[in-house]
Protein backbone atom coordinates (compact mmCIF):
# COMPACT_ATOMS: atom_id res chain seq x y z
CA UNK A 1 0.00 0.00 0.00
CA UNK A 2 1.93 2.85 -1.10
CA UNK A 3 2.08 5.95 1.08
CA UNK A 4 0.72 4.52 4.31
CA UNK A 5 3.28 3.71 7.09
CA UNK A 6 3.53 0.42 8.54
CA UNK A 7 1.10 1.75 11.69
CA UNK A 8 -1.44 2.60 9.27
CA UNK A 9 -1.06 -1.06 7.33
CA UNK A 10 -1.61 -2.62 10.86
CA UNK A 11 -4.61 -0.59 11.73
CA UNK A 12 -6.28 -1.38 8.53
CA UNK A 13 -5.42 -5.52 8.51
CA UNK A 14 -6.64 -5.43 11.96
CA UNK A 15 -10.20 -3.83 11.43
CA UNK A 16 -10.50 -6.18 8.26
CA UNK A 17 -9.58 -9.22 10.24
CA UNK A 18 -12.12 -7.71 12.92
CA UNK A 19 -14.93 -7.48 10.94
CA UNK A 20 -14.38 -11.01 8.97
CA UNK A 21 -14.48 -12.35 12.60
CA UNK A 22 -17.33 -10.76 13.19
CA UNK A 23 -19.32 -12.70 10.76
CA UNK A 24 -17.32 -15.71 11.11
CA UNK A 25 -18.81 -15.58 14.33
CA UNK A 26 -22.49 -15.32 13.29
CA UNK A 27 -21.36 -18.37 11.02
CA UNK A 28 -20.32 -20.29 13.87
CA UNK A 29 -23.69 -19.93 15.39
CA UNK A 30 -25.72 -20.39 12.56
CA UNK A 31 -23.88 -23.87 12.02
CA UNK A 32 -24.02 -25.19 15.75
CA UNK A 33 -28.52 -24.58 15.15
CA UNK A 34 -28.03 -27.37 12.87
CA UNK A 35 -25.13 -29.31 14.56
CA UNK A 36 -23.31 -28.76 11.61
CA UNK A 37 -19.63 -29.77 11.19
CA UNK A 38 -17.59 -27.26 9.05
CA UNK A 39 -14.11 -28.20 7.62
CA UNK A 40 -11.84 -25.46 5.87
CA UNK A 41 -9.75 -27.50 3.60
CA UNK A 42 -6.42 -25.56 2.36
CA UNK A 43 -3.79 -26.63 0.47
CA UNK A 44 -1.56 -24.95 -2.65
CA UNK A 45 -2.86 -25.77 -5.79
CA UNK A 46 -2.13 -29.37 -7.36
CA UNK A 47 -1.93 -31.21 -3.89
CA UNK A 48 -4.85 -33.44 -4.78
CA UNK A 49 -7.70 -31.36 -2.71
CA UNK A 50 -10.46 -31.70 -4.88
CA UNK A 51 -9.57 -35.77 -5.62
CA UNK A 52 -9.66 -36.54 -1.23
CA UNK A 53 -12.40 -34.27 -1.21
CA UNK A 54 -14.55 -36.12 -3.74
CA UNK A 55 -13.30 -39.38 -2.71
CA UNK A 56 -14.82 -38.61 1.12
CA UNK A 57 -18.04 -37.42 0.16
CA UNK A 58 -18.28 -40.93 -2.16
CA UNK A 59 -17.30 -42.60 1.31
CA UNK A 60 -19.02 -40.79 3.67
CA UNK A 61 -22.32 -39.67 1.85
CA UNK A 62 -24.52 -43.24 3.09
CA UNK A 63 -23.52 -42.09 6.33
CA UNK A 64 -23.65 -37.73 6.52
CA UNK A 65 -25.73 -35.02 4.74
CA UNK A 66 -23.13 -33.10 2.94
CA UNK A 67 -22.60 -29.69 1.25
CA UNK A 68 -19.50 -28.25 -0.09
CA UNK A 69 -18.89 -24.71 -0.46
CA UNK A 70 -15.98 -24.24 -3.66
CA UNK A 71 -13.42 -21.42 -3.60
CA UNK A 72 -11.45 -20.68 -6.32
CA UNK A 73 -10.36 -17.44 -8.37
CA UNK A 74 -12.14 -18.81 -11.66
CA UNK A 75 -14.30 -21.41 -13.00
CA UNK A 76 -16.77 -23.77 -11.69
CA UNK A 77 -14.97 -26.90 -12.59
CA UNK A 78 -14.22 -28.28 -9.05
CA UNK A 79 -17.73 -27.38 -8.00
CA UNK A 80 -19.01 -29.58 -11.02
CA UNK A 81 -16.36 -32.29 -9.99
CA UNK A 82 -18.73 -32.32 -5.91
CA UNK A 83 -21.87 -31.89 -7.81
CA UNK A 84 -21.06 -35.34 -9.70
CA UNK A 85 -21.02 -37.19 -6.21
CA UNK A 86 -24.20 -36.32 -5.32
CA UNK A 87 -23.57 -33.75 -2.90
CA UNK A 88 -24.71 -29.48 -3.11
CA UNK A 89 -21.88 -27.14 -3.79
CA UNK A 90 -22.11 -23.65 -3.96
CA UNK A 91 -19.06 -21.84 -6.22
CA UNK A 92 -17.71 -18.78 -4.82
CA UNK A 93 -15.40 -16.78 -7.23
CA UNK A 94 -13.08 -14.56 -5.56
CA UNK A 95 -11.86 -12.72 -8.68
CA UNK A 96 -8.75 -11.60 -7.89
CA UNK A 97 -8.63 -12.52 -4.25
CA UNK A 98 -6.63 -15.19 -2.73
CA UNK A 99 -8.92 -16.68 0.38
CA UNK A 100 -12.53 -16.51 1.08
CA UNK A 101 -13.84 -14.70 4.13
CA UNK A 102 -16.61 -15.19 6.34
CA UNK A 103 -18.69 -12.75 5.11
CA UNK A 104 -18.70 -14.85 1.34
CA UNK A 105 -19.53 -18.10 3.27
CA UNK A 106 -22.43 -16.42 5.04
CA UNK A 107 -23.85 -15.57 1.73
CA UNK A 108 -23.26 -18.91 0.57
CA UNK A 109 -25.19 -20.28 2.90
CA UNK A 110 -28.03 -18.37 2.71
CA UNK A 111 -28.09 -20.43 -0.71
CA UNK A 112 -27.08 -23.73 0.47
CA UNK A 113 -29.72 -24.88 3.15
CA UNK A 114 -28.03 -27.53 5.57
CA UNK A 115 -29.37 -30.46 7.04
CA UNK A 116 -28.78 -31.33 10.73
CA UNK A 117 -25.76 -33.06 11.92
CA UNK A 118 -24.54 -32.63 8.09
CA UNK A 119 -21.37 -31.81 7.25
CA UNK A 120 -19.96 -28.70 5.52
CA UNK A 121 -16.87 -28.66 3.68
CA UNK A 122 -15.22 -25.63 2.52
CA UNK A 123 -12.46 -26.05 0.15
CA UNK A 124 -11.02 -22.84 0.35
CA UNK A 125 -8.81 -21.11 -2.83
CA UNK A 126 -5.42 -22.76 -3.63
CA UNK A 127 -2.62 -20.91 -1.63
CA UNK A 128 -0.98 -21.24 1.38
CA UNK A 129 -0.26 -17.90 3.12
CA UNK A 130 -3.64 -16.02 2.97
CA UNK A 131 -6.03 -18.46 4.00
CA UNK A 132 -4.38 -19.30 7.15
CA UNK A 133 -5.80 -15.73 8.12
CA UNK A 134 -8.97 -15.63 8.25
CA UNK A 135 -11.82 -17.34 10.48
CA UNK A 136 -14.73 -18.47 7.97
CA UNK A 137 -16.34 -19.69 11.02
CA UNK A 138 -15.38 -23.77 10.59
CA UNK A 139 -14.87 -25.97 13.62
CA UNK A 140 -11.52 -26.83 12.15
CA UNK A 141 -8.89 -26.28 9.56
CA UNK A 142 -7.23 -28.90 7.73
CA UNK A 143 -4.63 -28.50 5.39
CA UNK A 144 -3.74 -30.68 2.70
CA UNK A 145 0.18 -31.48 1.81
CA UNK A 146 0.92 -33.54 -0.89
CA UNK A 147 4.19 -35.42 -1.41
CA UNK A 148 5.48 -33.75 -4.60
CA UNK A 149 5.78 -30.67 -2.99
CA UNK A 150 8.27 -31.00 -0.89
CA UNK A 151 9.11 -31.57 2.82
CA UNK A 152 10.14 -27.99 4.11
CA UNK A 153 6.82 -26.56 3.30
CA UNK A 154 5.92 -26.55 7.23
CA UNK A 155 8.40 -24.39 7.81
CA UNK A 156 8.22 -22.67 4.48
CA UNK A 157 4.70 -21.43 5.36
CA UNK A 158 4.19 -21.67 9.15
CA UNK A 159 1.46 -19.64 9.47
CA UNK A 160 -0.65 -22.34 7.45
CA UNK A 161 0.43 -25.34 9.35
CA UNK A 162 -0.18 -23.09 12.52
CA UNK A 163 -3.48 -22.64 11.91
CA UNK A 164 -4.60 -26.07 11.55
CA UNK A 165 -5.53 -28.44 13.22
CA UNK A 166 -5.16 -31.75 10.72
CA UNK A 167 -2.26 -32.05 8.48
CA UNK A 168 -3.39 -34.85 5.50
CA UNK A 169 -0.38 -35.61 3.51
CA UNK A 170 -1.66 -36.93 0.03
CA UNK A 171 -0.39 -38.62 -2.81
CA UNK A 172 1.24 -41.66 -0.41
CA UNK A 173 0.98 -44.05 -3.28
CA UNK A 174 3.93 -41.71 -5.33
CA UNK A 175 6.16 -42.27 -2.64
CA UNK A 176 8.45 -45.19 -4.23
CA UNK A 177 8.91 -42.80 -7.54
CA UNK A 178 10.63 -39.48 -5.28
CA UNK A 179 12.56 -38.93 -3.27
CA UNK A 180 10.66 -37.07 -0.34
CA UNK A 181 11.09 -37.55 3.60
CA UNK A 182 8.00 -38.39 5.31
CA UNK A 183 9.39 -38.51 8.82
CA UNK A 184 11.29 -34.95 7.61
CA UNK A 185 7.87 -33.34 6.42
CA UNK A 186 5.89 -34.57 9.93
CA UNK A 187 8.63 -33.37 12.26
CA UNK A 188 8.84 -29.90 10.20
CA UNK A 189 4.76 -29.68 11.08
CA UNK A 190 4.70 -30.77 14.57
CA UNK A 191 8.03 -28.61 15.15
CA UNK A 192 5.41 -25.01 13.80
CA UNK A 193 2.40 -26.35 15.42
CA UNK A 194 3.15 -29.04 18.40
CA UNK A 195 -0.76 -29.68 18.43
CA UNK A 196 -1.29 -30.36 15.04
CA UNK A 197 -2.16 -34.38 13.91
CA UNK A 198 -0.90 -35.87 11.02
CA UNK A 199 -2.04 -38.66 8.71
CA UNK A 200 -0.25 -39.88 5.54
CA UNK A 201 -3.46 -40.61 3.15
CA UNK A 202 -3.96 -41.25 -1.03
CA UNK A 203 -6.85 -39.70 -2.50
CA UNK A 204 -5.96 -42.26 -5.06
CA UNK A 205 -5.97 -45.49 -3.25
CA UNK A 206 -7.78 -44.83 -0.52
CA UNK A 207 -4.86 -45.45 2.10
CA UNK A 208 -4.95 -43.78 5.03
CA UNK A 209 -8.28 -42.72 4.98
CA UNK A 210 -10.67 -44.76 7.08
CA UNK A 211 -8.33 -43.11 9.60
CA UNK A 212 -9.54 -39.36 8.45
CA UNK A 213 -12.83 -40.60 8.50
CA UNK A 214 -12.47 -41.69 11.51
CA UNK A 215 -11.32 -38.27 12.88
CA UNK A 216 -14.48 -36.76 10.99
CA UNK A 217 -16.79 -38.89 12.26
CA UNK A 218 -15.51 -38.18 16.33
CA UNK A 219 -15.75 -34.47 15.51
CA UNK A 220 -19.49 -35.21 13.87
CA UNK A 221 -20.54 -36.45 16.92
CA UNK A 222 -19.31 -33.25 19.34
CA UNK A 223 -20.98 -31.01 16.66
CA UNK A 224 -24.64 -32.43 16.82
CA UNK A 225 -23.81 -33.36 20.85
CA UNK A 226 -23.44 -29.51 21.02
CA UNK A 227 -26.90 -28.77 18.78
CA UNK A 228 -29.23 -31.03 20.75
CA UNK A 229 -27.32 -29.21 24.83
CA UNK A 230 -28.35 -25.70 22.96
CA UNK A 231 -31.90 -26.83 21.69
CA UNK A 232 -32.49 -28.06 25.36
Amino acid sequence: MAGLSQTRIIEIERDILSKNNGFARTNRDRLKQTGTLALNLMSSPGSGKTTLLCRTINDLKAKFPVAVIEGDQQTSNDADRIRATGARAIQVNTGKGCHLEALMIGHALDALPLDNGGLLFIENVGNLVCPAGFDLGEAHKVVVLSVTEGEDKPLKYPDMFAAADLMLLNKSDLLPHLRFDVGACLAAAIKVNPHIQTLVVSAETGEGMAAFYAWIEARASVSRASAVRSDG
